[in-house]
């Protein structure tokens, strides 16, 4: 059973992370709507698309398990915060031409999450993934110390992810009353600034092309899908393991940023993004050699 969570797990995280890194493609397509208002889109049709989701499912059981538990919806609307400030930092990032940035966040997450894991839930940390985090560390120090610009997309992008991820397996919720709880709790404040608040030439979407309101709507799904895929992987995999494949949708920002937006790297970026590269080299490294120790392992027991 452990084995087939654990591919089960890494079956979702591909999922999930090749979507997020292709995601860009999708919000430079609504680039004229301001980021507030493609964040009320996504907490909006999330919402409804999850309401869809769990009636399809008949899931709502386990709607009503979490609901006679307060802490757990009480923590859910922690993660709902983190998970509603990384949507704002990356539709923001993404609408401005920084892509790269947005990558580099996600790229120093997996690192982040080795650090969270060691500090949280007592995973055990080794040497290689010491090195890793101490080269990400140096790359984001040195970005500082030379050139004056501290990566604030990057590094808000990371740490929210990262500690969503972390309460997410901690509080131990389905992925999909997780995620109706969460944009449950963001509803009324998406609604109130979509409906009173904004006044931009988007914001009416009676006054919209339908093309365009098929595209805000749309953002629920870009957003629901992959979640529930890192979600469910969160809940499979052990956090450090989950972050082995968060390289995948950064480096498919990467190559959208240059080659597909026309986006430079920067000097202090690509110094940032050397040392976090080789840093995310060591981490892959020791985790291939540890699976292939655990492995051996395994096969010299079972011959014994």
């Amino acid at each position: 059973m452990d084995a087939h969570r654990t591919r089960q797990g890494v079956i979702f995280a591909f999922i999930a992370y090749l979507i997020w890194g292709i995601a860009p493609a999708y919000f430079k397509l609504i680039k004229e709507v301001p980021a507030g208002e493609i964040l009320t889109h996504r907490i909006i049709w999330s919402f409804f698309f999850m309401l869809v989701l769990l009636s399809v499912s008949r899931s709502w059981s386990d709607v009503r398990r979490v609901f006679a538990q307060p802490k757990k919806v009480g923590m859910l609307l922690i993660t709902a915060l983190f998970i509603g400030g990384n949507w704002l930092i990356f539709i923001w990032a993404i609408n401005n031409n920084h892509i790269l940035e947005a990558s580099l966040g996600y790229f120093i997450s997996p690192l982040v999450n080795v650090v969270l894991g060691m500090l949280f839930l007592r995973e055990r940390f080794r040497s290689l993934q010491w090195l890793a985090v101490v080269l990400a560390l140096a790359g984001v120090l040195i970005q500082v110390w030379m050139f004056g610009s501290v990566p604030v997309i990057g590094l808000g992008l990371a740490l929210t992810f990262a500690f969503y991820g972390l309460l997410r397996k901690k509080i131990g919720v389905d992925s999909q009353t997780g995620m109706l709880i969460e944009t449950l709790w963001l509803l009324p404040l998406a609604a109130i600034y979509l409906f009173f608040i904004a006044h931009s030439p988007t914001s009416n979407l009676a006054a919209n092309p339908w093309s365009l309101d098929l595209l805000l709507m749309a953002a629920g799904i870009i957003t629901t899908i992959p979640l529930l895929f890192f979600t469910a992987a969160a809940a499979r995999l052990k956090l450090s393991t989950l972050g082995f494949f968060q390289y995948l949708g950064p480096t498919l920002m990467f190559m959208l940023a240059v080659m597909f937006y026309g986006e430079t790297v920067r000097p202090s970026q690509l110094i940032t993004f050397g040392f976090i590269w080789v840093g995310l080299l060591c981490f892959i490294g020791d985790a291939l050699y540890t699976q292939g120790r655990l492995r051996r392992g395994r096969s010299g027991h079972s011959a014994a």
